[in-house]
């Protein structure tokens, strides 16, 4: 059965590049309930559509757009969309997800979700609008950065409304770091999904659309995002995230000491109140901004008045710029970093994939495992200027040494050997944020057992700051979820937010509602899926769609390779404490082997191998998945 009509546009778009044809078919409904949107449909489009014999250079890789049934409604931040593929990157799960407006576009240009396969002979643009799609000649917009690409596809089609995803120049010389952008800044940054869109000789995609979304029971609806909103508005934590959004992490992970430091040397930097969003906010910040229906307005303006890097202006950054190229590479000046993370923004690049190799390389010629000469007489010491902005001009380019940085630090580290490869910073050959894991144990777990490699954003769970003993037992069996520095109850206290996660992912809304402020259990969200698309969610579907969402993932990654030895952190947060210096934080480890066992157990996963167990898939109705399990 097919749906459409109310919530869902009910429509999917495939493009062959290949062959230039593009066709419209419908959404199944199945879909809809076994995965709800966004992330979950794109997962079980993968599963279905990449065999584990596939390369991630294949023309058959697809490239999927995804969205939420939520996404173009009054909820509040359901703005997002999710692409995905085979990661060029990691050679294993592709999927990376943006706010800004081009995801409820998406909807109202009729598509839940757009297939591209293949590769045009010569670079074209994708222009989708009301219902339909043209693929358009682009080999005058190859080699153009991201504002300027912006900029030539608006002119061209004539209409300021027009949304716009950019693989940018990064992404065209197969650097795997790159990602997709809209609205100039917003990336889809992770698992390297810019290169792939540019493998295809695919430079942009531009959607344009004017059909509203409906929700099935517009009065039990609207009385739902009311409530939400009251919740929203007087939350602890509305108004200092509106303030200073993400930023305001570089003074607290500061305060516990786990704030990445000079490669992760130490838990605290000495300049973190130079750098820091309170500083950003105080000396450049213009207004704040918001994604589309969010009344969290998180991100902002800035404009820099004076100084060396007088004149320049944009929106953002998020923490992980911000921190990556202040105290993740030795920078305390803040004028500095907000150009570096203008450099990658522009170039199409993931600002943490770039911040690790960047801090990796200074780390390697401190201990001068890389000499000047190594580096193209670069100066790499910590907080050098020129070092910071010219490694990521390099890497862009593919220039010099810029080229053994191209691919991520994993393959930078074995291509350069001599005990790097202890020094690189990655999950799975994904680099990750800008926190300490040894400050963090629920989030050293989620890191090592993320299905996109090394990443917070698959479980994020912030639950651990709260320090409340009694919650942490009441919800997890162990006082200790509650407590950053405790080992107790992380499996289920992390099994649990990658559901939440998952959640947010497959609506295409906000992880600062969903996942941090946790407004929306799994029993509110089904009461919003059937007041906007009439369909039969209730807690248990909804959660279950979550849980299988996450279990087809790892079972992707489980046929490319993955098992439990996959699923640890580098060895400095294993075996190295951290220092004096990092306050309350100081002496922490990782000691991870306890938690995999606590979450494989939470996870119904073999504990020798960490591949989910037949029964665990056929629970959740994975009956394809579970006879494709090596036994």
């Amino acid at each position: 059965m097919t749906i459409g009509g109310f919530g869902y546009a009910g429509k999917v778009l495939r493009v062959d590049l290949g062959s230039g044809i593009c066709r419209v078919e419908p959404l199944e409904e199945r879909l809809a309930l076994e995965y709800i949107g966004g992330r979950g449909f794109n997962m079980r489009r993968l599963w279905e559509m990449v065999p584990p014999s596939m390369s991630p250079d294949s023309p058959d890789n697809p490239l999927i757009f995804g969205v939420g049934p939520l996404d173009g409604t009054l909820f509040p931040g359901a703005s997002r969309f999710n692409v995905s593929g085979l990661s060029p990157h990691t050679g294993i799960l592709g999927d990376s997800n943006a706010g800004g407006f081009f995801g409820p576009e998406l909807k109202y240009a009729g598509f839940d979700q757009v297939i591209v396969t293949g590769k045009s002979s010569s670079p074209v643009y994708l222009f989708i609008k009301d219902g339909a799609a043209e693929i358009c000649p682009a080999s005058h917009l190859w080699g153009k950065d991201i504002p300027e690409t912006d900029r030539m596809v608006r002119e061209e089609i004539r209409d300021n409304r027009v949304q716009i995803a950019v693989a940018g120049p990064a992404a065209e010389m197969g650097v795997t770091m790159a990602g997709i952008f809209v609205n100039l800044v917003r990336a889809a940054a992770r698992t390297g999904m810019g290169a792939l869109m540019a493998s295809k000789n695919l430079k942009a995609v531009a959607v344009r659309g004017t059909a509203p979304v409906a929700v099935r029971d517009p009065g039990a609806f609207s009385h739902l995002i009311g409530e939400l909103e009251r919740d929203i508005y007087n939350h602890n934590d509305y108004q200092p995230r509106g303030w200073l959004g993400t930023t305001r992490l570089v003074g607290a992970l500061n305060a516990y000491g786990a704030l990445a430091t000079r490669h992760y040397k130490t838990g605290r930097f000495e300049s973190a109140a130079d750098v820091s969003g309170e500083t950003l906010a105080r000396k450049h910040k213009v207004k704040s901004k918001a994604c589309q229906s969010c009344p969290i307005p998180c991100s902002r303006y800035f404009r820099i008045q004076t100084g060396d890097h007088k004149g320049l202006g944009s929106e953002g950054p998020e923490f992980e710029g911000l921190a990556g190229f202040t105290s993740r590479v030795g920078n305390a000046n803040l004028e500095l970093g907000l150009h570096a993370v203008d450099l990658c923004n522009r170039y199409g690049m993931d600002v943490i994939g770039v911040s690790e190799c960047v801090s990796f390389a200074m780390e390697c010629f401190e201990k001068g495992i890389l000499t000047a000469s190594d580096l193209d007489g670069l100066d790499m010491r910590w907080g050098s200027p020129t070092g910071i902005l010219e490694m990521i001009r390099k890497i862009a380019h593919r220039e010099g040494v810029g080229d053994v940085f191209a691919l991520g630090v994993k393959k930078a580290a074995q291509r350069i050997g001599k005990g790097s490869e202890d020094l690189a910073m990655h999950v799975k050959g994904l680099e990750f944020f800008q926190a300490d894991p040894r400050g963090l144990k629920g989030y050293a777990l989620g890191l090592a057992v993320a299905s996109r490699g090394g990443d917070h954003l698959r479980s994020e769970p912030s639950f651990e700051f709260t320090g409340d003993r009694k919650e942490g037992l009441r919800r997890y069996g162990a006082e200790g979820a509650a407590l950053r520095l405790s080992y107790e109850g992380k499996g289920r206290l992390v099994k649990h937010f990658e559901e939440l996660c998952a959640l947010s992912d497959s609506l295409d809304a906000c992880k600062n509602t969903i996942v941090n402020m946790e407004i929306l259990p799994f029993g509110r969200a089904a009461s919003l899926l059937r007041a906007a698309t009439g369909l039969g969610f209730d807690e248990s579907v909804v959660e279950q769609a979550c849980e299988r969402t996450v279990n087809l993932e790892r079972a992707f990654i489980v046929l490319r390779g993955i098992r439990r030895k996959d699923d640890t952190l580098p060895k400095r947060f294993l075996e190295e404490p951290l220092p004096a210096d990092s306050g309350p934080s100081a002496g922490s480890v990782v000691e991870l082997d306890d938690m995999l066992d606590q979450y494989y157990l939470a996870r119904g996963w073999d504990l020798a191998t960490g591949i989910p167990t037949i029964e665990t898939l056929r629970r959740l109705g994975l009956d394809d998945a579970a006879e494709k399990m090596p036994r």
